[in-house]
């Protein structure tokens, strides 16, 4: 249910800042609880850029009830392997036909369709994204907070809500209003994204992650036949070239066979964070996706962890604005998801930390190792559960609910060779 905002003063249940996935996922829960909520966000229109594409088994398991899943499997495509390999060499191949899940496959997806498909689902709830409105500041009315927000067209708003979600990145501006830290640290390296043409005779049935002495990249095919190439890079150009892509394939990737890029349809670089939200809820701010949480995109984990957010939190601000529960019982969100995205910003940066080592020794012994659990079915399938999100899958439901092995093989792995 969709608050109007033809008035200068608007009340309302929750303000939404921010219309990533994240904010039009919670919108969607709100919506079908017949929750009304304004859902607002800066830009004009949304990203046409792919940014994060993979969709994980247990992201799919939640996202059911929201009733996107038909849709992002009509233009998704499936994938049930992941393969971490020196250069030609397999080290280990994860498989997800086996996993405990109603999808046990990566979704590979660009985020702008994914996007698109949110957003039509928020229509169909009765909701929409307000573009253009960049909210000026934020204040906590103590029973509620104040919200005022200034149009691209010049026109002024004032919003009041018995809550605000902050859904706005990591500079997140509800974030700072609310006092909460971000507390972390920043990579040294810059990563390069591209989504590139290319002649591949290497296969498009799997996601490719390759170690090499030159550094790490990440090779995964796209619906379109396209495909995602993520790399760390000392200094990542602001637009990648063909050329640029090409050097880190024949640098990083298989010697033997093709690897030829012929276009690249989209690139950009970034920066890469491991931050986590002090606290995920202070009075009556809160939130989700990356306002709460950054991390390295090793194991594709970012949107996912952002969407079970939202899915979470929907649920509970329904059940407290319906008098179902009181207002104490938001406290338990940060309880059930920060632990979770604390447990995938260790996962993702054991991976990267894995993928960019430079000591050859090191490399020698993370092969090695790598090796060994590719021998050991127990081992692979805690793997398999983490990137698949399902070793987290009491996070989205139980308040409290914390994984017994956070850190798995991975966690050994890095014992074993720092």
């Amino acid at each position: 249910m969709e608050a109007k905002i033809d008035q200068v003063t608007v009340s309302t249940d929750v303000i939404i800042v921010g219309a990533g996935p994240a904010g039009l996922a919670l919108g969607i829960v709100l919506g079908r609880a017949g929750v009304p909520f304004v859902l607002l966000d800066k830009l004009e229109q949304g990203h046409n850029t792919s940014r994060a594409a993979v969709i994980h088994a247990h992201t799919l398991d939640v996202l059911e009830e929201l009733g996107v899943n038909e849709r992002l499997h009509a233009l998704g495509r499936k994938l049930g392997h992941f393969c971490i390999r020196d250069r030609d060499r397999p080290l280990l191949n994860l498989q997800f036909q086996a996993l405990p899940s109603r999808h046990p496959y990566l979704l590979m997806l660009p985020q702008n369709q994914t996007e698109e498909v949110l957003n039509a689902r928020l229509r169909e709830v009765g909701g929409s994204v307000h573009r253009g409105w960049t909210v000026d500041a934020l204040t906590d009315l103590g029973d509620g907070v104040q919200v005022s927000a200034t149009s691209v067209r010049g026109e002024h708003r004032t919003f009041k809500a018995r809550y605000v979600v902050g859904a706005d990145g990591m500079h997140s501006m509800v974030r700072k209003t609310a006092g909460i830290g971000f507390t972390g640290h920043t990579y040294e390296e810059s990563f390069l994204l591209a989504d590139v043409a290319m002649d591949w005779t290497h296969g498009n049935d799997e996601v490719k992650l390759f170690f090499s002495p030159a550094g790490m990249m990440v090779v995964a095919p796209l619906p379109d036949g396209t495909f995602r190439i993520v790399s760390t890079v000392d200094n990542a150009p602001e637009r990648p070239s063909v050329a640029d892509v090409q050097a880190l394939l024949d640098a990083r990737g298989p010697r033997t066979g093709t690897t030829t890029v012929t276009k690249v349809v989209w690139g950009s670089r970034f920066r890469l964070h491991d931050r986590v939200a002090d606290t995920y809820r202070r009075g009556r701010f809160l939130l989700v996706g990356d306002a709460a949480h950054v991390h390295s995109p090793a194991g594709g984990q970012g949107m996912n962890t952002g969407l079970v957010d939202a899915k979470v939190l929907g649920e509970m601000l329904a059940a407290v604005i319906s008098g179902r529960q009181n207002d104490a019982y938001l406290d338990g969100y940060a309880k059930v998801r920060r632990p979770a995205a604390m447990q995938v910003v260790g996962f993702a940066g054991r991976l990267t930390w894995l993928a960019t080592m430079r000591n050859p020794v090191q490399r020698f012994v993370r092969n090695m190792v790598l090796s060994l659990v590719n021998q050991v079915p127990v081992a692979k399938r805690k793997l398999e559960m983490a990137l698949s999100g399902l070793s987290r899958s009491a996070a989205s439901k139980t308040p409290g609910a914390e994984s017994r092995n956070p850190g798995g093989p991975l966690a050994a792995l890095r014992h074993t060779t720092a």
